[in-house]
């Protein structure tokens, strides 16, 4: 019997490959500025939950793919991110 249901972002990386595929799809706004807000309600939407996400954004900045603002209000692709769909 099992009582605890499987999370399909309870892995950092799963959770930073998702977050990777969600920005690729948003729209930048300038510069190559992508909104945190727009990034996390999609990931939340895809059944996240607040703590995957700060896991899967801080694995993503750890890996090289994003960068993100001293602001916290946006990130970027890095070059090795943007590889990541080339």
């Amino acid at each position: 019997m099992k009582f605890v249901i499987d999370r399909p972002f309870t892995d950092p990386d799963a959770a930073a490959r998702r977050l990777i595929e969600i920005a690729n799809s948003t729209e930048a706004v300038q510069d190559g500025r992508l909104h945190v807000e727009l990034i996390n309600a999609a990931f939340l939407n895809a059944g996240g939950t607040p703590a995957e996400y700060r896991a899967g954004i801080e694995r993503a900045i750890a890996a090289g793919w994003l960068w993100r603002h001293e602001s916290g209000t946006y990130v970027k692709f890095t070059p090795a991110g943007a590889e990541l769909f080339a």
